[in-house]
This record gives structure tokens, sequence and C-alpha cells, in this order.
């Protein structure tokens, strides 16, 4: 077997550095949809297609990164990080997969179409049923708070790799940077 890359590949570093945008403005548009009535239809609008969007992207992702090997973690890395890392990517491929499939099914059982763009919609995954539709939203939004907590630990984790240990850890996922050598 190969030895592990010291960075991931550029088409993994494109879908995280994409989808990290793409969610973080999926989480602004969402609360800017839940603060103003009036522009909460023109951001529903952006809001949807983006959400499968991302939905598509975090499965081509997932694929991607079970047929790649990926950087290795430092080997001085304390036991307990290394779980920490294991279980925030777990947690964050789970959220990224969670949150538009539950959008899709809380636009289905409120009744309207998941409209992605023009003409295209696409089938109900919930009944209509407004009982539905309410645990369904409230788990969107609940979701969508513990989706901005793993990604702030997840910055908090990559700038003490980049900054304080120095390991190249950041640098393996970093834009442009070639990864320095695991000591």
């Amino acid at each position: 077997m190969s030895a592990a890359p010291d960075r991931h590949d550029a088409f993994a570093r494109l879908l995280h550095w994409s989808m990290a945008a793409l969610i973080l403005a999926m989480l602004f548009v969402g609360v800017a949809m839940v603060a103003s009535i009036t522009l909460r239809p023109t951001l529903l609008a952006l809001h949807r297609p983006i959400g499968i969007a991302l939905l598509v992207l975090a499965i081509v992702r997932l694929v991607h990164r079970l047929r790649r090997r990926t950087p290795e973690l430092p080997r001085d890395l304390p036991r307990w990080q290394r779980a920490a890392a294991h279980a925030s990517h777990v947690a964050l491929y789970a959220l990224m997969l969670a949150m538009p499939l539950i959008g899709w099914a809380m636009v289905s059982a409120a009744g309207n179409p998941v409209v992605v763009w023009g003409d295209l919609h696409l089938p109900t995954i919930a009944p209509h049923d407004p009982a539905v539709y309410s645990v369904l939203r409230a788990a969107h939004a609940w979701l969508a708070r513990a989706l901005l907590a793993v990604i702030l630990l997840h910055l908090a984790a990559a700038l003490y790799h980049a900054w304080v240990r120095r390991d190249g850890v950041f640098e393996s996922m970093a834009a442009g940077r070639r990864a320095r050598p695991l000591e």
C-alpha cells in the first residue's frame, strides 16, 4: 500500500473551501430568513437550491474521501486530539448530509415544492403534515446551531495547528501551500 500523502489532493481542497464558503453563506442566509419578513421569499429562493447543491457536493466529497488516502496526523498528537479530530469530521459529514435532507423534508412537509431552479422541482420526501413540518423545522434550526458550533471548533483546531503546533496539518488543506513534513 502506498504511503499517505503529505496534503489533500486539489479536488479535495476545492470541495473543502467551496463548501466552507457555501455553508457559511447558508448559515447567514438562514439567520436573515428568520429575521426578515420582507426578504424571506428572496432568501428562500436562494437557500433551497444552494442547499440541494450542498447535498450533492457533500455526497461527492464523502465518496471522494472514502476513495482516497488522507494525510496522517502528526505522530506526537495526543490520543484525545486524534479522537476529537475524527469525531469532528464525522459530525461535519453527518451535518452536511442531514441539514439539506431535513430542509428538503421540511419543505415537503409544509406542502411546498422544492424549487431547484426555474421549473426544476424535486419530489417530496415527507408527507404534507403540519406536525411533521414543525418537528423538522425545529430540528433544522437546532442542527444549524450544531453545525455552526462544529465549524467553530474545526476552525479553532485548524488555527491551533497553523499557529501553535505548526505541524503541517493546516497546510495539508490550505490552498497553494506545500505541507511541511510531519515530525
